[in-house]
């Protein structure tokens, strides 16, 4: 079966189950309403596969070879945008039009490796397929040592507002275990170019690796605060089967992952974060506060969170939808979710021959549902402000437990402390009865 009649089909099975948020309607008008009533907003991802090394601790869907024409780095953006034009043809088969797009985001591999021109010219045909919101964020995600001050002026210029760097830490033997490339000196300069284009600058780090101490992480945070970035990132680090950092823990030549220890240094980044003024907004992202800003209720739309939270981040914890573009790349429209073929040559065929790269996909479950709308919901500074009677029931214990924020609980609402913020996933599964 084709990927196109794969798509179609989902889309029918969901129609047919009378679950699908994305019932076809006539005429272009109200298509658009139809689907600006499901969300907060429209996303769109571009997958870009490629890496010059593949991190030792790396399970995501990257390469450092190309695979000869639109699977490799020279005509990538190619396929990328046969793509989004048989999306758009998709969606017109189907009577429906999403609203512009109110996130744009460049993820990888390392998308930076594209040239700029490339990199523009997949934008400029996501604007022709869906349009860009106006004040829409634009983010793409970026290692240190692919910025210059001319590529950050080339990327402003493109229509990118916000670039993710992947600092990851500023301790060189940390860096060297995790196999990254780039070296910490350089950090400040593309953050100070990336910051002269006019581009807001996040950073991402990562918590856990062998022997790292906790002077380590420590001054990993002190280097990141020092820049004075608007928003950063901090990951847990996952040894995942598979990859080369899990054969040496296998092999026991590198230490498995310590639980406390990386307890501590969330514990830590929290502490650091809050007191340097910044506010978390999901579980292992913290914006910087504006002066005066509030959080609001979740009625109020996404976009206004925080100024300068993550809107790529949060489309897809607060139910968003979003279109996936590229290899392996993931998709969710109402009821319906999907993912891409993922080796870079066969997505080219597919897309070459002007079918849908589909992979496979599903009509979500409204048990499924429920079990997202509660764990995203929780990962959240907003948590969950509608619960079933079931699940409130369970709010008194898990207040008493140091899980759960007391005043929200009175109020019928899930919010996590910052010990529920470590034990999340105990909570979700307590408040769903498991």
């Amino acid at each position: 079966m084709s990927g196109t009649a794969k798509l179609t089909e989902l889309f029918s099975a969901a129609n047919e189950g009378g679950r699908s948020q994305l019932s076809p309607v006539a005429g272009e008008g109200a298509a658009h309403a139809d689907l600006r009533q499901q969300a907060a907003g429209f996303a769109v991802y571009i997958h870009v596969p490629f890496c010059r090394v593949r991190c030792g601790y790396c399970d995501f869907n990257t390469y450092v070879n190309g695979f000869g024409a639109g699977a490799d780095r020279a005509s990538y953006h190619d396929s990328a945008r046969r793509e989004l034009a048989l999306a758009a043809q998709f969606l017109r088969q189907e009577k429906l039009v999403p609203p512009p797009a109110s996130s744009v985001y460049f993820g990888g591999g390392t998308p930076t490796l594209l040239s700029v021109r490339a990199l523009r010219a997949i934008l400029e045909e996501v604007e022709s397929t869906w349009g860009i919101a106006p004040g829409a964020e634009v983010s793409i995600e970026a290692n240190p040592d692919t910025i210059t001050a001319q590529v950050a002026q080339e990327l402003a210029a493109s229509g990118f507002t916000r670039v993710s760097l992947g600092m990851q830490s500023a301790v060189p033997q940390v860096l060297a275990t995790l196999e990254r490339t780039h070296c910490p000196e350089n950090l400040p300069q593309a953050v100070a170019a990336l910051r002269g284009a006019g581009l807001a600058v996040s950073l991402d780090l990562i918590y856990g690796t062998p022997g790292e101490s906790l002077a380590d992480w420590e001054a990993s945070l002190q280097a990141a605060l020092a820049l004075e970035v608007d928003h950063i990132s901090v990951y847990s680090l996952v040894i995942e089967p598979g990859t080369k950092m899990h054969a040496l823990v296998d092999h026991g030549k590198l230490s498995p992952i310590d639980p406390d220890s990386q307890a501590e240094k969330y514990e830590m980044a929290d502490s650091l974060l809050k007191a340097a003024g910044f506010k978390w907004y999901e579980i292992s992202n913290w914006a910087r506060r504006q002066e005066g800003e509030k959080l609001p209720s979740p009625q109020i739309p996404d976009a206004t969170y925080l100024a300068n939270a993550s809107r790529h981040n949060l489309a897809y914890w607060r139910d968003w939808n979003w279109w996936g573009i590229g290899p392996g790349a993931h998709s969710h429209l109402g009821q319906v979710r999907w993912w891409n073929q993922k080796h870079p040559r066969g997505y080219a065929s597919r897309v070459a021959a002007g079918d849908l790269p589909v992979q496979d996909g599903e009509v979500v479950a409204a048990a499924s549902r429920e079990l997202e709308r509660v764990m995203l919901g929780l990962r959240t500074a907003a948590g969950v402000k509608s619960l079933r009677a079931e699940e409130r029931a369970q709010l008194p214990a898990l207040v008493a437990a140091g899980y759960l924020e007391k005043e929200a609980a009175g109020r019928g609402e899930a919010i996590l402390t910052l010990r529920g913020r470590l034990m999340a996933d105990y909570v979700t599964g307590q408040l769903l009865g498991w």
